[in-house]
């Protein structure tokens, strides 16, 4: 089973698997909140798509500055 989009690629983005699934969850509960009826029909869950969004810019975060 190939993960898409690849978890490797995922943290790379992120810093770390925690940012990388405390933003995930954040985004895939507001995907839940504002698109339920678009779920409901379709084949993706929100959490497919928050991540999809990630690896492909749509999403960011301010990190700690140093």
């Amino acid at each position: 089973m190939m993960n898409k989009p690849p978890i490797d690629a995922l943290v790379a983005k992120t810093g770390n698997k925690y940012i990388l699934s405390i933003l995930a969850s954040k985004r895939a509960k507001e995907i839940e909140a504002t698109r339920r009826e678009e779920l409901a029909t379709a084949d993706r869950k929100a959490i497919s798509i928050a991540l999809d969004e990630i690896y492909n810019g749509e999403i960011t975060f301010k990190g700690e500055e140093e």
